[in-house]
């Protein structure tokens, strides 16, 4: 019987940032996709340490920006570019906006939660009449980046699996569960990432380390931590072997959808 290992501790903005291009590319590439917004706030759905709100800003200069995360340190960092006119800590999965917002904009957040057939829906009840929920997610699970993850785990630990298998549809499942609430365009983008060498471990392994990892390695000790860093970086050399320059390719595949209510 599986046990799931205690949560991860909280999110490392630092090293998030790490890869901050990377990371923020789908998130312009989600916002050049929303139409014209009716009346309302914006609000940055799991905003972390509030990469797009430049962006945001920049985009809606008059509404009311505002960022919801569960995280601490990553809402301390959000409040820092000074771009949210309100930040509120919040489980996404119990969240309520104060009032209906024109957009909920949402980038690489809500594939940490289950259930979307019940979450998507629910979000989209929240909008503002025209409003427009815009939802960007990681669709990872079964690339080897994240898969050794668990592989590695199951051989090493085994009955310790921390039970993070991936709740994110096709892209064309989003169509078929938001139609009801109003027009839905979806699609699924792979980007061919190109990773720099680092000076420990394997390149994937430090994109991964900070957001997938993380509840592989919450709870272990010093020295299981570093048996299965090694193991995990051995695996990954052999599924993405580096480049004559040391750099490594990273296929990395993102679903995104934009539902605009009538």
């Amino acid at each position: 019987m599986a046990v799931t290992v205690p949560k991860p501790v909280d999110w490392d903005p630092a090293r998030y940032g790490a890869f901050r291009d990377l990371r923020l590319r789908p998130a312009l590439d989600l916002l050049a996709q929303v139409p014209d917004l009716p009346p309302g706030d914006v609000v940055d759905l799991g905003c972390g340490d509030g990469a797009v709100g430049p962006a945001l800003v920049s985009r809606y200069p008059t509404r009311c920006l505002v960022a919801v995360d569960s995280s601490q340190a990553m809402l301390a960092n959000a409040s820092l570019r000074r771009c949210y006119e309100h930040t509120t800590l919040a489980d996404i999965a119990e969240w309520q906006p104060e009032r209906p917002p024109a957009l909920i904009f949402s980038n690489a957040a809500l594939n940490w939660l289950p259930d979307h057939a019940t979450l998507m829906p629910r979000l989209a009840g929240m909008l503002a009449p025209g409003g427009v929920l815009a939802v960007q997610m990681p669709r990872q699970g079964e690339a080897p980046s994240h898969r050794l993850l668990r592989e590695v785990a199951g051989r090493l630990f085994p009955g310790r699996d921390p039970v993070t298998r991936t709740p994110v549809l096709l892209a064309g499942d989003y169509v078929h569960l938001l139609r009801d609430f109003g027009t839905v365009t979806a699609w699924t983008t792979d980007y061919i990432q190109i990773l720099d060498p680092v000076s420990q471990g394997h390149p994937v392994r430090a994109f991964t380390e900070s957001t997938a990892m993380r509840p592989y390695v919450a709870g272990l000790t010093e020295a299981e931590r570093r048996a299965y860093l090694e193991a995990y970086d051995t695996a990954l050399a052999t599924a993405y072997p580096p480049l004559p320059d040391g750099r490594v390719l990273f296929p990395f595949t993102r679903v995104f959808f934009v539902l605009e209510r009538p």
